[in-house]
């Protein structure tokens, strides 16, 4: 069918047209018709015709300006003037506006008929075009989903590195040189920051994966969203340079956070978000392992790297896995866990080179220094030169694998403990340090951003550090003191409550007011009635 609009100020010409239509082509058109240029304009807005037959001198509104308002909305629509009048300005101005044909009246049958038949034939070829078109999207729905896991497998893996990559960003349209990975784990729920049930959730999002791509693109963009593998899938988010400063950092915290919560609505399942930080797309990879390691190394639902020690990188000579898990639990500071990771890679090193004791002193040796090396990187130990200089004699002195195995599971076992115990100290310290700020300052306008930004840390971070040690939220904390320390002012002095609460940190004697009745139950002054008796 065609929707046809027949605009004129005389019925005659209506009746005629429409009746010369109907015969022409019947069952194909569906007609309207009016008799002003409002009554065009206001057919047009709902009818959306594909093609309008317009008379130039109509009341009101002529049709070239009618011509115009209809164009501005529906510029798909093909255009045949009438008119009585064979003026040049007319015509030049209805061809500017991309008419078919101007017919000059009176006009017969076979004029109408043929200008028609043409423009039919334009409304065909453009509903065909659109469909081709919608066919392409369809094709490129498909398409680019894995032209983007593509990309992002081709940085990480580094495989034909330089060809693949230039040809996946001319695909996808990138312009940077730039960006960071993310990883996006998800599981049945969180418990102590691991995912459970990861495999069956994985399984269970692989019909829910287009809506997990749109809601990432939806808090990232430009963003380029790989595959689901198992229970993760990974991201990569274009940046203009090769690193973001911290208040980036932060508005990408946020972010992450509202999508893996709009993620766990959606979704019914729990995400973890895990940032590496920006680099060059030949350090993708580094990207990567940064991001993988700020989910290893934090029970937190988005974990930046920044916020966070960063893990190793492995060698892959060797059983991957078990090099994995034991620096692993030695980046975790997991002593148990150390002297288990670390026996089971030396029953690895003795049942495959059973006759190479060298070679295990040496592999001993240097597990240990590496070890050794996170702890001192964590600031847990004070670095000394000679500290170490009897470890070559010592493992060299170790007469068989037994004894080689007690020596390196001591010195692990040894690393983890010196980890763990500093990384309690900095969480500790940083708590501390958090609380004397407030406890000096309770009565100045501080807020958690500045605590945390002169601690080169992400208030989210913070903030749940803070709650875990604490029991009480920054602001829980920071209200209490000040209500605290209201009171005392309250009981010991006379001084005006408008001072005192300027005293304490608040500045509107209204608001103090309404949130001393909510802490105590009692308004200032019922407080100080009661205190002084």
């Amino acid at each position: 069918m065609y929707k046809i609009l027949i605009a004129d100020d005389e019925g005659i010409v209506l009746d005629s047209m429409k009746l010369i239509i109907e015969k022409a082509f019947p069952g194909e058109c569906e007609i309207r018709t009016a008799k002003t240029g409002r009554g065009v304009i206001e057919t047009a807005e709902e009818f959306r015709p594909d093609i309008s037959f317009m008379d130039i001198q109509m009341p009101g509104i002529n049709g070239i300006e009618a011509m115009k308002e209809i164009r501005s909305s529906n510029d798909n629509m093909i255009l045949i003037v009438m008119s009585a009048y064979d003026r040049f300005n007319y015509a030049r101005e209805a061809i500017s506006l991309g008419v078919l044909e101007y017919i000059n009246k009176p006009f017969n049958k076979e004029m109408i008929t043929d200008v028609l038949s043409r423009a039919m034939k334009k409304v065909d070829n453009a509903r065909e075009k659109r469909a081709e078109g919608l066919k392409i999207r369809e094709k490129m729905e498909t398409v680019v989903p894995v032209i983007e896991t593509g990309f992002i497998y081709a940085m990480l893996f580094q495989e034909n590195f330089t060809e693949d990559v230039e040809n996946y960003r001319l695909l996808l349209g990138m312009e940077s040189e730039y960006g960071y990975v993310g990883v996006l784990e998800s599981g049945l729920e969180e418990q102590d920051g691991k995912m459970t049930n990861t495999v069956g959730t994985g399984i269970k999002l692989q019909n829910e994966y287009s809506h997990i791509r749109d809601i990432v693109k939806e808090y990232f963009n430009p963003v380029f969203v790989g595959s689901l593998m198992a229970n993760k899938i990974i991201i990569f988010v274009p940046t203009e340079k090769g690193s973001v400063d911290y208040s980036e950092r932060l508005d990408i915290i946020s972010r992450g956070s509202e999508m893996t919560r709009k993620l766990h609505e959606k979704c019914e399942a729990y995400f973890r978000f895990g940032i590496g930080s920006a680099r060059h797309l030949s350090e993708a990879a580094v990207s990567y392992r940064e991001a993988l390691d700020a989910l290893l190394l934090t029970n937190q639902g988005i974990a930046h790297v920044k916020d966070l020690p960063v893990g190793c990188r492995y060698d892959p000579d060797y059983p991957v896995d078990m090099e994995k898990r034991l620096f692993e639990r030695v980046e975790d500071g997991d002593a148990a866990g150390t002297v288990d990771a670390a026996g089971e890679f030396f029953d690895w090193m003795e049942k495959t080179y059973p006759e190479k004791i060298m070679s295990i002193r040496l592999k001993a040796l240097e597990f240990v220094l590496w070890a050794e090396r996170l702890a001192y990187s964590t600031g847990g130990l004070t670095y000394h030169f000679i500290d170490r200089e009897s470890y070559l004699p010592d493992v060299m002195d170790l007469k068989d694998a037994r004894e080689i195995r007690a020596w390196f599971l001591s010195h692990m076992t040894e690393a983890a403990e010196n980890i763990a115990n500093r990384q309690d100290e900095e969480s500790d310290d940083l708590v501390a340090r958090t609380r004397k700020y407030i406890d000096e300052g309770y009565n100045e306008d501080i807020s958690l951003d500045e605590i945390s930004r002169n601690n080169d840390v992400s208030p989210y971070y913070l903030s749940r550090l803070f709650k875990e040690e604490t029991g009480e939220t920054f602001m829980e904390y920071l209200t209490g003191l000040r209500i605290e320390k209201a009171k005392e002012l309250m009981s010991d002095s006379d001084m005006a409550m408008k001072d005192i609460c300027s005293a304490v940190g608040y500045f509107d004697p209204n608001y103090f007011s309404r949130v001393f009745k909510k802490k105590t139950g009692m308004t200032p002054t019922d407080y100080r009635a009661k205190v002084n008796g």
